[in-house]
């Protein structure tokens, strides 16, 4: 599929750096909001091997407190505007606002990775169908409820899907995320990974963002900060499963562990 100007392989895993420039994200929070540290911080990832950025205005971490529009425009356009001005590497804006969503756009962005998989804010499809960019769709929903986990996750995905596609979204603009960490018990974030796979054959590309969430923190007892080496164990499950992207924190050592990974998998028997 094609991002921006860049053109990605079905058959490698590329990474999609975090950059939060919000004062409260779970892992990163205040760390790079203002647009002289945020272009640092995208430096050394791009340095370190990362093919996407993804900018976010406003946390969603568990307990988050929601920001304005005007706000969360206020915290991101600029930055991506600074960042599309330095460097030739697609910009995702991580929001579930259209007029956000639309204001990246404008300022550089190239993909739209909404949380709510265009179901929170009926205008979003039709912004991305308009501005003809990729979009990120992950499953989440109100009441975290479940008769069968993954036939239920699988059907959520496709009514984003549909929603996407009725606005006039291309197909080979969409990516399905399974939405680790959002309206999931412990045991179902689990089972999101371990399925992640399965979400290849609803027929696009797949992005698995575990990056030191609550299920490495909970099975591993690491606090945040700490939680490299669980996050790098997902995306050596992912690239084994066919993950097309991760959206990750730390670049350098998710780059090594896919490299090695897709080096062994390459093996002809």
């Amino acid at each position: 599929m094609i991002i921006g100007k860049k053109v990605f392989s079905e058959d490698h895993t590329y990474v999609m750096g975090i950059l939060n420039v919000t004062p409260d994200s779970f892992s990163d929070g205040g760390q790079f909001n203002s647009i002289s540290k945020a272009i640092d911080r995208v430096a050394q990832m791009i340095e370190e091997g990362a093919s996407i950025i993804d900018v976010g205005g406003e946390s969603t971490r568990p307990g988050f407190e929601e920001v304005s529009v005007e706000e969360e425009i206020q915290r991101t356009a600029p930055v991506i505007e600074a960042i599309t001005k330095r460097f030739d590497v697609p910009v995702s804006i991580d929001t579930y606002k259209a007029k956000t969503a639309e204001e990246a756009i404008l300022a550089g962005a190239a993909m739209i990775n909404d949380v709510w998989g265009f179901k929170k804010d009926e205008q979003m499809a039709k912004v991305a169908a308009k501005y003809d960019v990729a979009c990120c769709l992950m499953h989440n929903r109100k009441q975290p409820v479940y008769e069968d986990f993954l036939e239920d996750l699988k059907k959520d995905l496709k009514e984003s899907v549909q929603i996407a596609i009725a606005a006039g979204v291309r197909h080979e603009k969409i990516i399905l995320d399974p939405g680790v960490g959002f309206a999931k018990s412990y045991e179902e974030n689990l089972a999101a990974i371990k399925y992640v796979g399965e979400l290849r054959k609803l027929g696009y590309p797949v992005l698995l963002a575990t990056s030191r969430k609550s299920v490495i923190g909970q099975t591993l007892d690491l606090e945040k900060d700490r939680r490299v080496e669980g996050t790098i164990a997902t995306t050596v499950y992912g690239v084994m499963e066919g993950c097309n992207f991760v959206r990750v924190h730390d670049i350098k050592e998710n780059i090594r562990a896919i490299k090695m990974t897709e080096a062994i998998r390459k093996i002809q028997s």
